[in-house]
């Protein structure tokens, strides 16, 4: 695994975590127990802190960073994420701040200052725009994202099953590694 220290922060992660030996964790970054990141993941905390909650799954090919501070933007964005996220294939995260039980459909982007509560499913392909909140509880999809509908509690139910199902599958990876 590729985890790089930048600025003299090394990457700190949780129990049992596995990253992927293609992927590349650098600088002011936290993973969560039972975290698990993908083959190509990128999560590259260099200019700005990275935090990612317990049993979240960054999928192949996701781009994980930060909005550096400037007089552009005083403070700049970190990138927070919450607990049992599951962050699908090529999505890119860019200083925003993800609740816990939150899907993020393949090839996403979330960019600069927006919020996503709990419990908010992003369909793939979608844009959620700079600074937008999407509302817990609902289904969001589209360039940019506007809410479709309230999710099912079958959907709901599926963010821990989707959890836990990438946390059992990481466990057999490291097992293997053994």
């Amino acid at each position: 695994m590729a985890i790089r220290i930048f600025n003299k922060r090394l990457p700190e992660c949780g129990a049992r975590v596995f990253i992927d030996p293609s992927a590349v964790v650098i600088g002011d970054v936290q993973l969560g127990a039972d975290c698990s990141v993908w083959p190509h993941a990128v999560i590259r905390g260099d200019m700005h802190q990275i935090r990612i909650g317990a049993r979240t799954s960054v999928q192949d090919g996701s781009v994980l960073h930060i909005t550096h501070a400037s007089s552009f933007n005083p403070g700049g964005y970190p990138l927070i994420i919450g607990d049992d996220v599951t962050i699908g294939h090529q999505v890119l995260l860019h200083g925003c701040t993800i609740g816990s039980r939150v899907l993020i459909g393949m090839g996403s982007i979330v960019m600069d200052g927006a919020r996503i509560d709990d419990e908010v499913i992003v369909g793939a392909g979608s844009l959620v725009s700079p600074g937008k909140h999407l509302l817990s509880g609902y289904l969001y999809m589209g360039r940019p994202a506007q809410q479709v509908r309230a999710l099912t509690e079958q959907e709901i139910a599926f963010f821990t099953y989707s959890a836990g199902n990438y946390v059992r599958l990481k466990d057999d990876y490291l097992a293997e590694a053994e």
